[in-house]
């Protein structure tokens, strides 16, 4: 999937920022625990909504983030090769 840029406004999930946005991440439980949607975090920072996502301690490190429980504190790019554009008719 090309590059694509979004509004991700602090208050919601970088999941629900990018379906607005028109870009679809892959996503199922939306709770940050299937890791369905886990995105590799290349530049920027995130808090999340949960005490601690579905992620090892080892993943948080190398910059692996759950765009469904992730807020964004920073201007982000994240990596998510699964991304598709979502089709409208």
């Amino acid at each position: 999937m090309p590059h694509v840029d979004f509004d991700a406004p602090a208050n919601v999930n970088l999941l629900l920022s990018a379906r607005g946005a028109g870009p679809l991440l892959p996503a199922s439980c939306r709770n940050g625990t299937c890791r369905v949607c886990m995105c590799k975090l290349l530049s920027g920072h995130v808090d999340y909504l949960i005490e601690w996502p579905g992620l090892l301690a080892e993943e948080k490190a190398e910059g692996w983030i759950l765009p469904c429980v992730a807020l964004p504190r920073s201007d982000l790019v994240i990596d998510q090769p699964a991304a598709r554009r979502m089709a409208f008719d």
